[in-house]
């Protein structure tokens, strides 16, 4: 899909990137255009998928102390059924940030946003082990935060 893309989509891509609030004449400023063909752009960009969303990142630490805990989930063998319950479960459950399958030892691999040790203690009993298919929890607690970013890395054209 990226072939579709020329130097100056990725210009505007990195920009939204960097800063979604920008309006389309401050980003044709920044890139080389005038505001209309920018702004066609950046429909285009919209429609065909490049584009998922435009969101406010927020920043966690004024919202009190917290921790990221990466919980690696064994599974036993599921239903699809019951595949479906657990997928629903962990996207209805707000404290579980992001969730990828693994390939290895263990099958999925959970960042969820803990206010304290304790907290997480419970919610591992209380939620994680209750989920359908669970039968083993691994858990790592970081202790800072070296990088976060949600920019993606483009090509050059």
């Amino acid at each position: 899909m990226a072939e579709a893309l020329d130097r100056l989509d990725l210009k505007i891509l990195d920009r939204l990137q960097i800063d979604a609030s920008e309006s389309s004449s401050e980003i044709a400023d920044r890139v080389g255009l005038s505001q209309s063909p920018c702004w066609r752009r950046i429909q285009r960009l919209k429609e065909d998928g490049y584009i998922k969303a435009q969101v406010a990142v927020l920043d966690r630490e004024k919202f009190g102390e917290s921790m990221y805990i990466f919980a690696q989930l064994k599974m036993g063998r599921l239903s699809d059924e019951e595949r479906d319950r657990f997928m629903r479960a962990v996207e209805d459950i707000p404290e579980i940030t992001e969730a990828y399958t693994l390939f290895g030892e263990m099958d999925v691999m959970l960042k969820v946003l803990a206010p304290s040790m304790g907290w997480y203690q419970n919610f591992t009993f209380r939620t994680l082990l209750r989920l359908p298919g669970v039968e083993d929890i691994r858990s790592i607690a970081t202790l800072s935060e070296v990088k976060c970013t949600h920019r993606l890395p483009l090509p050059t054209a």
